[in-house]
């Protein structure tokens, strides 16, 4: 039986990846800052965001439990708008979350991974992280960030028996669309692009992937025996990977031109 801990499981693709890691026979806890109650997992009121926290969590998993052997880093959230307008305010609250409250976890649970020497820790990047959206830019950048982290990470703590990886998946159909925090903020001076990129952003969101197909993929590769740095959900996506590799910059700026600032 495998101990897990995971971040942001109370919704979304963080509850359909415990639902699955239960399934097969995981015994999950997870951290979020609701008040909540699973029959499948074991939830603590925890921010993210707060080292302290977090650490007093990690530590009472594991004198619970004896190890912990996968760390699912899901926890996130949203914001848009234009990048000239946005408040640094939000912009720090973003990234202490989706970024410092990755740093916060992972050093939380290396101690007691590297003793055990083993553990596998997943990282919840996106797409937006290698093809960075207009009107999105925090959140793109958190997400490239998150797969700098991942590879650094990664290679620093393989010789004690430690992977990491992330996951980069695109439009989920969720309650995170809803939970993006919107600023249409100076929305006269870019011809009121702002608001049909995020428009646009939607509705791709709402006609996107089951968060229990993209649960399933994410607790598959938390139990697998080798993993990959970097793993994209779906083949569209993978393509779309494949050609932010191969295709000159300005084509790549020309096609997110078109998709989300026009």
């Amino acid at each position: 039986m495998k101990v897990v801990i995971l971040t942001g499981g109370s919704s979304g693709i963080g509850l359909a990846t415990a639902k699955r890691l239960a399934a097969q026979g995981c015994r999950v806890y997870e951290f979020s800052r609701r008040d909540a109650e699973f029959d499948f997992m074991q939830h603590m009121r925890v921010d993210v965001a707060d080292a302290q926290q977090v650490r007093r969590a990690v530590d009472e998993v594991c004198a619970r439990e004896g190890r912990i052997d996968v760390l699912v880093n899901n926890a996130g959230f949203g914001i848009s708008g234009a990048f000239e307008f946005t408040e640094e305010a939000d912009a720090r609250r973003l990234m202490d979350v989706n970024l410092f409250g990755m740093n916060n976890t992972i050093r939380a649970v290396l101690p007691h991974m590297r003793k055990a020497g083993s553990g596998r820790i997943v990282n919840l990047s996106s797409v937006a992280g290698p093809l960075p959206i207009p009107f999105q830019a925090w959140y793109s950048i958190s997400k490239a960030a998150v797969n700098a982290l991942t590879m650094s990470v990664a290679n620093e703590v393989h010789p004690y028996g430690i992977s990491v990886c992330c996951v980069m998946p695109g439009d989920i159909k969720s309650g995170f669309t809803a939970a993006r925090s919107k600023s249409i903020a100076g929305d006269d001076a870019y011809g009121g692009r702002i608001a049909r990129s995020v428009a646009r952003m939607e509705k791709d969101e709402q006609n996107g992937m089951d968060p229990a197909v993209a649960g399933a993929f994410i607790a598959k590769l938390a139990l697998k025996k080798r993993v990959k740095p970097y793993n994209t959900i779906g083949f569209v996506y993978k393509g779309c990977i494949l050609l932010s590799k191969i295709l000159p910059g300005p084509i790549i700026r020309f096609i997110l031109e078109q998709m989300y600032a026009k």
